[in-house]
């Protein structure tokens, strides 16, 4: 694992320390992992959605109504 030297603001320094004093977390570094983990999960998701609406906006507009949309979705999640 490589190791690295960081500085943390005075209340982030705080936060981390309560975490692991609540025992939430056995050091700074485990805590500090699983937010890094979190936020490539998060930014995943994000990279999800906005492939979604490029999609969306380049596939152009419809006519159809509202319920039409919904229905054809329910068909296409349905299989």
């Amino acid at each position: 694992m490589a190791r690295q030297s960081i500085s943390f603001t005075e209340p982030n320094d705080e936060w981390l320390k309560s975490q692991v004093d609540s025992q939430e977390y056995s050091s700074k570094s485990e805590l500090v992992n699983d937010l890094i983990r979190q936020a490539r999960s998060q930014q995943k998701q994000i990279d999800w959605i906005k492939a979604k609406l490029e999609k969306s906006e380049k596939s152009g507009f419809t006519d159809a109504t509202k319920e039409q949309i919904l229905a054809e979705s329910k068909s296409n999640l349905n299989g």
